[in-house]
């Protein structure tokens, strides 16, 4: 290898360090749950022993240690200054990130592969909050969390309409006219499917729009591309080629924040309900909110897996349920519905 070689070997790397880095002081957070004191001393010098003796060549013992000493400083540091824990689905750089980040500023984003460990997370006090998406404005609802709010006893305490402004990324140094193929998740490569028919770009299914940013940036295919947030090619070390290739500029995600407990008052109200399959009843259930005034943002349905001549109903509407009006309502439709949840209220993004 000559030099610039060896050089793009040493930064790439460099950026596996970094993710390894982040994944460690994920861990490490989440062990604070776990842990009545932020330092057990018997934990680490384990560590530290197991840095000593292993037997590596060109890694000095010494330095090995210091660099665990390090670490673990880093991770007391994390542990003593991060108070809450919120959980997204996906890698570091995912849209759920971007919702967390936006929902639970001072909160620490923790990753998790599925949407029902969010919900488990959070559910078994592991995580503090959890953010879910619930609705796309192009693709329509998740159909997956929809149908774990209808399982869990959680409680919406928040809501955030982000944006959805895909970007073309690569490694440095890459053209766009240079690439063939683009790896991403298939509601994104869908919802840019006219950017990459225009260029002759060949769509490749990933699991997640961040994770085939990080596989880019670990792997290198050749010729190859990712779409995903601007957050996932800063955290990756990827370069972007093209921004805001949706086909449609109006695409955003409305993401939730859940937790165990509900927040004292808001002006929005979310709930689902399941009226008997006859004719007249769910429209029976809508006219209480529209004689009352009270404004609908939101009316979705899906079957009842338990039951499917029977269908649960989400409903969002502008108001408090502390509001003398709306708790009537809420009243009289809980007591004529053969299912009714109270998701929260809460504040409106």
């Amino acid at each position: 290898m000559n030099l610039d070689e060896i050089r793009a070997r040493i930064d790439k790397l460099d950026l596996e360090l970094l993710s390894l880095l982040e994944q460690r002081m994920d861990l490490a957070l989440r062990s604070r749950k776990h842990k009545s004191e932020t330092v057990d001393a018997g934990r680490e010098e384990t560590v530290l022993d197991r840095a000593r003796r292993t037997p590596l060549g060109l890694v000095g013992r010494g330095a090995a240690e210091r660099v665990f000493r390090m670490l673990i400083q880093e991770s007391i540091s994390l542990q003593e200054e991060v108070g809450q824990l919120a959980a997204f689905q996906g890698e570091h750089g995912a849209w759920g990130e971007v919702a967390t980040r936006a929902l639970a500023k001072s909160a620490a984003s923790i990753p998790c592969m599925e949407f029902e460990d969010v919900f488990e997370g959070v559910n078994s006090g592991a995580f503090d909050l959890g953010v879910v998406p619930v609705e796309n404005s192009i693709e329509g609802m998740v159909t997956q969390v929809n149908t774990l709010l209808t399982r869990t006893d959680l409680k919406v305490i928040g809501e955030i309409k982000v944006p959805v402004q895909h970007c073309l990324m690569a490694p440095e140094g890459s053209k766009l006219e240079n690439l063939r193929v683009v790896f991403s998740h298939p509601q994104a490569l869908g919802q840019c499917r006219g950017f990459l028919e225009s260029h002759s770009l060949e769509a490749r299914p990933f699991y997640d729009t961040a994770g085939a940013a990080r596989m880019l940036s670990r792997e290198r295919p050749r010729a190859a591309g990712a779409i995903a947030s601007r957050l996932s090619a800063e955290i990756y070390g990827l370069e972007v080629l093209a921004e805001n290739i949706s086909d449609h500029e109006e695409n955003s995600t409305r993401f939730l924040l859940l937790s165990r407990d509900a927040v004292e008052s808001g002006d929005k109200c979310s709930i689902i309900f399941s009226v008997k399959h006859e004719s007249g009843s769910l429209f029976e259930a809508l006219r209480r909110f529209s004689e009352a005034g009270i404004n609908l943002t939101r009316i979705a349905s899906m079957p009842l897996r338990s039951d499917p001549g029977n269908f649960s109903f989400f409903l969002d509407f502008e108001g408090s349920d502390r509001n003398p009006n709306v708790a009537t309502v809420l009243k009289s439709l809980e007591n004529s519905a053969i299912a009714f949840k109270m998701l929260g209220c809460y504040p409106k993004a």
